[in-house]
């Protein structure tokens, strides 16, 4: 195995790159595909965010490099943010080349793209629906390129954008290069890879290396309907320089966000509805320690630079437990301590077994901190900026003001209590949330094996074929209610999330299992507000077109 740089034999210019950025060994990934791509052969590389994916295509493309007219590789990116992110890499790896690079997505005018475009571009990093289009527009031409590159490709999958990266691979040279980067390789990749490479090489990292030991994993069995909640319980106890809570839809982390904010907790949710200077205004005040919660999907967390997360909250475990390991991973970096918990409700724990299968490790399960624990924890901290200001010295009028009290005839003790009582005055704006305890016996009898109850649905997208039965919901105090729409509709689920959440007014995060079928879906809804949710039914809409929510029978 290649232990640094300097054996890979890279140009002199790359080589001075790497060693002012302060590389010195590389990562198990680069060290297994640079030497492959260096050949001129067609790879695959299986490995998770955070592993150094764009040096180990980025150093080999760089090392091909000649100019010529038309771009010379293409790479191709899920997300506007990871574009951006790789072509500012491949601007730094390549510098002492004068390498041009250009980033290529949606939401920006096509002007200044087509500008640099026909000015002459060596390497283009783009999104595939904007790419599709500057080549229906004429303007970007592949003909030249030596070197395809398809970045995180199980997420343009999920994003519906593979039979874009279809056509753009069908208009390149049957003799290029092709590099695909996956997380996880469903089967359409799998069908991707075999139409459009040759006999290409793998590079696997091992499954026992995708969770770093410096992560601290822990959960919590919460319900539901709880779980803002018991969020605002753990912000009270945990030490967070920073957070990052993923949650299902995007209409899910305007609403957590929001909520967030009104218990003075400073957050704000990321996603595709930003565009991007908002986007960057936004990481701005997080980097800047402005901001301590980012609130996001999957989707819009991609290709998101930020290095200090103290801690990943999990507001919802994902379908897919890989996915989990993704998140994750986005603390503990740089050889700091993380943290990872996960709120997770009775019908989740299945799924929680099922990332412990993969990692190869257990979550520990945590109880919530009490009321009691709480209060100790807050008048622990005023004892602490007691003692920093009984350190420091600097209150000179407060003296005064003091000895004032004591000649009125008023106890020194009494004086000093009576000030920590004013100086506590703001934690009745902060009333200890409630969370009702999970009955865990309850649950395994329900879900073990030979009991009465429904079993807890497995790691599964929405839409499974499944059909759900009767109105009993998942959990207690929930009620399944049944939607018109369905999968031939394309109802998803952020717009049922959404729709409800506002029409009805009540939270979006209180929504609860969402499956989605060929022509009707379920929606399990709290019992005290069905009824508002259902009197709001003929409000729904999905793009023009209405949906019912009722009772399911």
């Amino acid at each position: 195995m290649t232990t640094d740089f300097s054996s890979l034999n890279l140009r002199d210019e790359i080589m001075q790159a790497i060693t002012e950025l302060g590389y010195a060994e590389p990562t198990p990934i680069q060290a297994g595909m640079i030497p492959l791509m260096l050949t001129g052969v067609d790879v695959v590389g299986q490995a998770q965010t955070g592993t150094g994916k764009t040096a180990a295509f980025a150093l080999p493309i760089l090392n091909n490099f000649v100019k010529q007219k038309n771009p010379q590789a293409l790479v191709l990116a899920p997300t506007r943010e990871l574009a951006l992110q790789v072509a500012d890499s491949m601007k730094e790896y390549g510098k002492h080349l004068h390498v041009r690079v250009l980033a290529v997505y949606g939401g920006q005018p096509y002007g200044p793209q087509i500008n640099s475009l026909q000015r002459g571009v060596d390497i283009v990093v783009g999104t595939p629906g904007r790419l599709n289009d500057l080549l229906e527009r004429k303007v970007l031409f592949l003909n030249g390129v030596k070197t395809v590159v398809l970045d995180e490709a199980d997420e343009m999958l999920n994003m519906g954008f593979i039979e874009d990266v279809e056509i753009i691979l069908a208009a390149t040279p049957e003799e290029r290069q092709t590099a695909l980067f996956s997380a996880t390789m469903p089967p359409r990749i799998r069908k991707l890879a075999e139409r459009f490479m040759r006999d290409p090489q793998s590079v696997v990292i091992k499954r026992d290396t995708l969770t770093a030991a410096a992560i601290e994993q822990r959960y919590y069995l919460v319900h539901e309907n709880h779980k803002t909640n018991a969020l605002t319980r753990l912000f009270e106890m945990e030490p967070i320089h920073s957070a990052l809570i993923f949650t299902r839809t995007r209409a899910e982390t305007s609403i957590l966000a929001n909520e967030l904010v009104v218990r003075g907790i400073p957050a704000e949710a990321i996603s595709g509805d930003l565009d991007q200077q908002a986007r960057e205004r936004v990481l701005g005040r997080f980097r800047a320690n402005q901001l301590k919660v980012l609130v996001a999907t999957d989707v819009a967390a991609r290709g998101l630079d930020i290095d200090d997360i103290s801690h990943v909250f999990n507001y919802h475990l994902p379908d897919d437990a890989e996915v989990y390991v993704h998140r994750i991973g986005r603390t503990g970096r740089a050889g700091k301590k993380g943290v990872a918990i996960t709120l997770l409700s009775p019908r989740e724990k299945r799924r929680m077994r099922e990332v412990e299968a993969l990692t190869k490790q257990a979550v520990t399960k945590m109880e919530l901190p009490t009321p009691e624990d709480i209060t100790k924890h807050r008048e622990a901290q005023v004892v602490e900026k007691l003692k920093v200001w009984l350190g420091r010295g600097r209150f000179k009028r407060e003296l005064e003001m003091v000895q004032e009290l004591i000649e009125a005839g008023h106890d020194v003790t009494n004086i000093a209590a009576a000030a920590i009582k004013i100086s506590r005055g703001d934690e009745k704006q902060r009333p200890i949330a409630e969370v009702v305890q999970v009955s865990e016996e309850r649950r395994d009898r329900d879900f073990g094996r030979g009991g009465r109850g429904q079993r807890e649905p497995s790691f599964t997208r929405f839409g499974d074929k499944s059909r759900v039965k009767g109105s009993r919901a998942h959990e207690e105090g929930m009620v399944r209610c049944k939607i018109n729409k369905g999968k031939q509709h394309n109802i998803r689920p952020n717009d049922i999330v959404g729709q409800i959440a506002f029409h009805a007014n009540i939270p979006g995060n209180i929504i609860g299992k969402i499956r989605i079928e060929e022509k009707i879906s379920f929606v399990d809804i709290p019992d005290d507000v069905v009824d508002q949710v259902i009197k709001h039914s003929g409000n729904y809409k999905i793009g023009k077109e209405k949906f019912s929510v009722v009772k399911a029978h």
